[in-house]
């Protein structure tokens, strides 16, 4: 699956080359250092396995870093912290890449007035928290169900939130970008020197650059502006768990309109009981039979944390009597569908705030549930994007659990409201010290892609294994988007220096594929 690693001389001449452009202290290329930056939860060890990496500090630092790569013919694999577990973390598709880790670009610019920051990359979501819990925390940021991650590097990502704001990427507002070549542009309004809109208006003049940086390898993002929310003058919802696997389809029915017409301006989740339940107990507690769990296990377990066959929690935000007016229409809706129980929930200025993501609160608990089997635990993530339809919801429910069963896997999955779409986010749990179970992991994943392929639905994001199998899923017009995708890429950095193969972008010298 990967070309083979530069040969031993040229690392060695790399790497004294960045040691001599970055201090020795900011370059690794040890076997520990190697291992640090492995795929913590790979299905397989041997891939993904970098030739060492480097850690600048300035933009300046990452020039001198891009013109040795070139030199050396050593592709450069950019992370802004290397937390997103599940989906490759810190590791490369390339082989032999070297990561440039950008974690100690930490700056954060703020913009109180108008509610924007200027992030580098290094910023995680804590750290941002902390800035502005020291500023009286008159805004609130967006964070992901595990938030030890960069706040940079999920937006890039399309990572998100529990919040009004939560769809992180849709809240960029112009960027700084180090190309392959070394030159630095700023996208936007930046594009003017000095421009005191560059946070405020995403667009510019002639095309909007920022998008083209999300999910791809075209360059370097060192800054990045996102607009925050302004903290709510209060918080009102309600907690609600239902009985049945069937009450998907009506629920999503009920919220859709909602999200819709904007009652409801967050994007609430729709999480199955192993949702709640992994984070709080194990399997080893309830059963040794090997295969999916049974339907009298999953009963006894939910009856044990109470807690339904789905969970959903729904929160508005903004003036108090808005909320209260909006609170009752919500209710109303609630309660046609007869949940298992309702929990109501309310906060207003001046009161403690709740630690959670529906406050914009880091978090880093959900990822116990990487212990569920035991041993080494880790998921991988399977998330292909739906129609805001219950119809189409409990199809892809009953299609998904039913592979989990004929794989004897136990079903994690949840299914998440942008404004218009549906994103089935599923959690594939493993344990990397049973060997049949982690030899099954490949095929099931990939039987996934192939059967919400089959429904027209293709994933917003996936694991390093399958970004070229899911681009390929792209299909329409001979794969036309790809062949686009690999036109820019070669014109912005035809050595194919800056991360070859993410998200199934390769330069055209190895034929558009994988070396």
């Amino acid at each position: 699956m990967n070309a083979p690693l530069p040969d031993l001389a040229t690392i060695k001449r790399a790497r004294n080359q960045f040691i001599a452009a970055l201090g020795a202290s900011q370059v690794f290329f040890n076997e520990e250092d190697i291992a640090s930056y492995r795929d913590k939860f790979a299905v397989d060890d041997t891939f993904h396995l970098p030739a060492g990496a480097i850690a600048p500090d300035s933009v300046e630092q990452i020039q001198a870093a891009l013109r040795i790569a070139q030199e050396n013919g050593i592709p450069l694999w950019p992370i802004s912290r290397g937390k997103n577990l599940g989906y490759g973390g810190s590791a490369p598709v390339l082989a032999g890449s070297v990561i440039l880790d950008l974690s100690r670009m930490k700056k954060i610019e703020y913009d109180e007035a108008n509610g924007t920051v200027l992030l580098e990359p290094g910023v995680g979501f804590y750290d941002l928290y902390d800035f502005l819990q020291a500023r009286g925390m008159k805004h609130w940021l967006s964070t992901p169900g595990n938030s030890w991650g960069s706040v940079v590097g999920n937006a890039l990502d399309r990572g998100v939130g529990y919040t009004p704001y939560g769809e992180n990427t849709s809240k960029i507002c112009g960027m700084e970008v180090v190309l392959a070549d070394g030159t630095l542009v700023r996208t936007g309004m930046g594009a003017l020197d000095g421009s005191p809109t560059w946070q405020l208006y995403r667009y510019g003049f002639g095309p909007a650059w920022d998008q083209l940086f999300v999910q791809s390898n075209f360059g370097i993002v060192t800054k990045m502006g996102l607009w925050l929310m302004p903290a709510p003058e209060s918080l009102m919802g309600m907690d609600i768990e239902f009985d049945s696997p069937d009450d998907l389809g009506p629920l999503v029915d009920a919220i859709a309109p909602l999200r819709r017409e904007g009652l409801l301006q967050q994007s609430p989740t729709i999480g199955n009981w192993l949702r709640a339940a992994a984070v709080l107990t194990t399997r080893d507690q309830w059963t040794d039979e090997p295969g999916a769990l049974s339907d009298k296990v999953i009963q006894a377990i939910r009856n044990r944390y109470k807690v339904g066959w789905w969970g959903v929690s729904l929160r508005l935000y903004g003036r108090e009597d808005v909320n209260k007016a909006a609170y009752a229409i919500l209710e109303r809706e609630m309660d046609r569908l007869k949940p298992m129980s309702k929990k109501p929930a309310q906060w207003k200025q001046g009161e403690p705030l709740e630690a959670s993501g529906w406050t914009g609160t880091p978090l880093t608990f959900p990822m116990q549930n990487a212990n569920w089997h035991g041993g080494r635990g880790g998921h991988i993530g399977f998330s292909p994007v739906l129609p805001q339809s219950g119809k189409a919801a409990m199809e892809q429910f009953k299609r998904t659990y039913e592979r989990y069963r004929e794989y004897g896997m136990d079903y994690q999955a949840s299914f998440a409201f942008g404004e218009r779409h549906l994103i089935n986010v599923n959690a594939v749990l493993l344990n990397k010290d049973d060997p049949a179970m982690m030899k099954k992991v490949d095929p099931f994943l990939k039987t996934l892609i192939a059967d919400a392929r089959a429904q027209g639905y293709g994933e917003y994001r996936t694991h390093l294994d399958y970004m070229d199998l899911v681009a390929s899923t792209y299909d329409f017009n001979g794969n036309a988007l790809a062949k686009l995708n690999q036109r820019v890429k070669d014109a912005l950095d035809p050595v194919g220096i800056i991360a070859p193969g993410k998200s199934g972008i390769w330069p055209g010298k190895t034929g558009g594929a994988r070396a």
